[in-house]
């Protein structure tokens, strides 16, 4: 199995929207959050590469430009719903596969760094 990854680090900002949320989680505050894609795939595609490092890396570049410091709960991806950092993961990969084509990759991982404190991961499949 290959696998390519690239992570990106930015801020924005977020107020939790459950029950009881915990000091400071409801009210808007800040989070450093660092954004690792992983692509894994059993083969290689054309030219010996899982997926074309280069396309990863702006993809990556253009989601987090989309996220850099704007309140998560303001998103339409975040409508109506909790902006946790496990819906932040999801949400990037959503973001991430309609901007690339993933060549010979069969999944991916994204995993979301929250404060250097607790990391979480959504992972799919590809084909």
């Amino acid at each position: 199995m290959y696998a390519v990854a690239v992570s990106r680090s930015f801020v924005a900002q977020h107020f939790l929207t459950v029950p009881d949320p915990g000091p400071r989680e409801g009210e808007l505050h800040s989070h450093h959050f660092t954004v690792e894609a992983t692509f894994r795939g059993p083969d290689l595609a054309t030219y010996g590469y899982l997926v074309d490092i280069d396309a990863v890396i702006e993809a990556v570049e253009a989601v987090v430009d989309g996220l850099c410091d704007e309140t998560l709960n303001d998103l339409p991806a975040f409508e109506g719903r909790n902006p946790s950092a496990e819906r932040l993961a999801r949400v990037f990969g959503d973001r991430l596969v309609r901007r690339l084509e993933p060549d010979a990759a069969t999944e991916l991982e994204v995993s979301v760094r929250e404060d250097d404190v607790a990391t979480v991961a959504h992972t799919r499949a590809l084909q």
